[in-house]
């Protein structure tokens, strides 16, 4: 089993050096393109040629795994909750708390995109015609959030429509006993098959990645470089600051828990969830290190853990605030308040559906572009840069999976306090 987990890891590793020289490449290839010039035939027969079809594509199989992803994923992480009668109260708390700091998260990422304007100098223009849109009564909003068709919802794409609709599901599948077993089962199934084909459109990334950094930099040359700089440490302080500010302050005040114990426990953990980009394939540390050196009780931390793995996407949703302030600032458009509300909304209701695997998140994100009429196409603009990010949003999510663990715990009177301060913990 070792053996095995050092060999998924290290596959990992090698996906991250692959779209790292992907990224290298792309940039060194754009930028000999804008040298050389990109009229004639640099821009008709190499950009508008291969590195727009091949990037085009990319894009496309991002697109193509919105739906059934959220809709798969979020079945089975709502089925999760088991017995509702028995965990109600435990899975309230849970999920109460995992909205919360994912809410809190993307509304840090939206502030921050708004008052850094990280997007400020590309000036682009999107193939896609923009046409905004008036934002429509709060009233009607709440309504149009549940389906009256939701075969015609994932036709069109309406994710909010899709997440209410497998929430629904979800917990119609826990309340209907051997049945509703019988089809979880499907769901789990189809969810191993969905997260295939994540892992076959990863192996294709460092190409798409090449393609679509070539293309921006033949098109841009050094003036994306700044920009891009800007973008990558907003994402990055965004991401230091909930980890050291809201995590703490939630095991302050709600379990009375010090900080400093905590984050000195969580090494192993934060290690494997940075090496990996994969929350799935943390999670066995994760559960270990909450029960053995943090003092979870089982019952609590066997429930909490997984499901935090499944739907606490604080690091997603702290990217997709940012990179869609950062793309829309891009391409000139002003989304408006509105269009922001939207997006905390969204991505916060999205994380629930985000699987705990590398590169999910700009998957997401092309569901969030599109609730608000975005150009899915800057997606190219940031997915260079996106594994190194993915890597410390992972930690990210590990952090809140442990921390909100131990809250609940506390509060259920199942946190062994001698472990929690012991440093070896129960070892």
């Amino acid at each position: 089993m070792a053996n095995a987990g050092e060999a998924h890891s290290q596959g990992h590793r090698g996906l991250t050096a692959r779209i790292l020289i992907g990224m290298i490449a792309g940039f060194a290839v754009g930028l000999l393109l804008k040298a050389i010039g990109t009229e004639g035939f640099v821009g008709e027969y190499i950009i508008a040629g291969p590195l727009h079809v091949v990037g085009s594509i990319f894009l496309a199989s991002l697109k193509l795994l919105v739906v059934p992803l959220v809709f798969v994923s979020l079945v089975c992480g709502t089925a999760a909750l088991d017995d509702v009668g028995r965990l109600g109260r435990v899975g309230g708390k849970t999920m109460a708390l995992y909205v919360l700091t994912t809410g809190i998260a993307v509304t840090l990422a939206v502030c921050a995109a708004g008052f850094f304007q990280p997007g400020a100098g590309f000036d682009l223009v999107s193939d896609t015609a923009f046409q905004p849109t008036e934002a429509p009564p709060f009233a009607d909003v709440l309504i149009r959030l549940f389906p009256t068709n939701p075969i015609k919802a994932m036709a069109e794409g309406n994710m909010l429509q899709i997440i209410v609709f497998s929430i629904l599901f979800g917990l119609a599948l826990t309340l209907s006993g051997k049945p509703g077993k019988n089809v979880l089962r499907i769901f789990e199934d189809l969810n191993e098959i969905v997260l295939r084909l994540v892992t076959l459109l990863m192996t294709i990334a460092p190409y798409g990645v090449f393609c679509l950094i070539a293309q921006v930099f033949a098109e841009q040359g050094l003036d994306a470089i700044a920009p891009l700089a800007r973008y990558f440490l907003l994402v990055l302080g965004v991401l230091v600051t909930h980890a050291l500010v809201v995590y703490p302050s939630m095991l302050r005040l709600l379990a009375g828990l010090s900080p400093l114990t905590f984050y000195r426990k969580m090494r192993d953990p934060l290690v494997l969830a940075f090496s990996t980009a994969s929350s799935n394939a943390t999670l066995p540390v994760t559960l270990d290190n909450a029960e053995r050196r943090l003092g979870a009780d089982n019952r609590i931390a066997s429930f909490t853990v997984p499901l935090g793995a499944t739907i606490n996407m604080d690091g997603t949703a702290i990217m997709q605030g940012v990179a869609t302030g950062f793309i829309a600032q891009a391409y000139g458009i002003d989304i408006g308040l509105g269009g922001y509300m939207m997006v905390v909304v969204t991505a916060t209701l999205a994380s629930i559906g985000t699987a705990g695997v590398p590169g999910v998140g700009l998957i997401m994100l092309a569901m969030v572009l599109r609730q608000v009429n975005l150009p899915v196409e800057g997606i190219g603009l940031i997915i260079g840069v996106d594994r190194l990010l993915d890597m410390v949003r992972t930690a990210v999510n590990v952090t809140g999976d442990s921390a909100v663990t131990l809250v609940v715990a506390r509060s259920e009177g199942c946190l062994s306090e001698e472990t929690f301060a012991s440093p070896n913990g129960s070892e």
